[in-house]
C-alpha cells in the first residue's frame, strides 16, 4: 500500500491485494489498486488524483469503492461511487447499487441493486439524496397538474438490473 508524508510525492504506482490476502478495514489509495484477494472495508481513492480500481475475477470486496474508474470482474458487496468510468466484466457480481458517470457492462455480469446515473464531477451522495425527496403535486389547475406529471415523468429514474443474461442459438 502507498503510504502518505505530508510534503512529499509518492510516485505512481500499482498497489496489490494479492490472492492469498485479506484485509479487515478501509484502503486509501492512489493511482492503481488490484484486488485479488479479499477486502473487508471500504476502497477510497485519495482525492484529486487520477485512481483506478480492479477487482479481479478472484477478487472480492466487502464494502464501499468510492473511486473515479472502477473494473469489476469479481464480488463487490457493497455501493459502487464512480463519478468517471465503471467497467462490468463478464464474471462481475455486484450486490448494491452503483452510481457513474459512464457505465459499460458485459453480458454475464450482475447487479443486485440500482444503477444510478450520477453528472461528472457531482458528488453521488448529494445527488442521491435530492433525488429522494418528492416534489409536491399542490396545484388544482388541470393543465399545472399535467405539466408537473409531465415533468415527474421526464425525471431520470435509477434503473434496477438484476443480472445481463446472452440469449444462445
Amino acid at each position: 500500500m502507498a503510504f502518505f508524508q505530508s510534503g512529499k510525492k509518492s510516485e505512481p504506482g500499482v498497489s496489490l491485494v494479492a490472492n492469498n490476502c485479506e484485509i479487515d478495514g478501509d484502503i486509501h489509495f492512489s493511482d492503481q489498486l488490484l484486488i485479488n484477494g479479499i477486502v473487508k472495508g471500504n476502497v477510497y481513492a485519495r482525492e484529486g488524483v487520477k485512481a483506478v480500481v480492479t477487482v479481479s475475477e478472484k477478487g472480492c470486496v466487502e464494502g464501499e469503492i468510492h473511486v473515479s474508474d472502477v473494473i469489476i470482474n469479481g464480488k463487490v458487496f457493497g455501493d459502487i461511487y464512480s463519478d468517471k468510468h465503471v467497467e462490468l466484466a463478464a464474471k462481475a457480481e455486484i450486490r448494491g447499487n452503483v452510481y457513474y458517470d459512464l457505465i459499460e457492462m458485459v453480458m454475464g455480469s450482475r447487479v443486485d441493486g440500482k444503477l444510478v446515473k450520477i453528472c461528472a464531477g457531482e458528488d453521488a451522495n448529494q445527488q442521491t439524496a435530492a433525488k429522494a425527496e418528492p416534489s409536491p403535486v399542490n396545484s388544482t389547475d388541470n393543465e399545472d397538474q399535467v405539466e408537473t406529471k409531465d415533468a415527474l415523468a421526464s425525471q431520470k429514474s435509477p434503473l434496477h438490473v438484476t443480472s445481463v443474461k446472452s440469449k444462445t442459438a
